[in-house]
């Protein structure tokens, strides 16, 4: 799971920054900061799952209390869908004059390579 397929994300990167550096402190060098993708990643995926849960808590109570029509628009907009991988591409190609990045020219290949010959 990672943020790009998820549209929750961890809270703001400082505070994010200082959950990593508390929990990487190095015991038996002084405190010491260790790097670690793999805590990152844990307090991402956390995180996320936290949020679902909650979305999902709210849902069945706003579904109990008869307003299934309101529990839907609740979770669509708290998860909306991604944006279709066209739009990605358009959007990431009116980027390419300013700002390209690999990711960029990734989506509009990816996008190139649905299309039938």
């Amino acid at each position: 799971m990672t943020n790009q397929q998820h549209p929750i994300t961890p809270p703001p990167f400082e505070l994010i920054n200082q959950w990593h550096k508390e929990a990487c402190k190095d015991p038996y060098n002084g405190g010491a900061f260790i790097e670690s993708k793999v805590l990152k990643y844990i307090t991402t995926a956390a995180a996320q799952w936290g949020s679902d849960q909650e979305l999902e808590a709210c849902y069945c109570e706003v579904s109990f209390w008869g307003s299934k029509g309101m529990a839907d628009r609740l979770q669509a907009t708290r998860r909306p869908k991604p944006p279709s991988l066209k739009k990605q591409a358009l959007e990431a190609l009116e980027r390419m004059d300013q700002f390209p990045t690999t990711e960029d020219k990734i989506t509009i290949l990816r996008a190139l390579e649905q299309l039938n010959d």
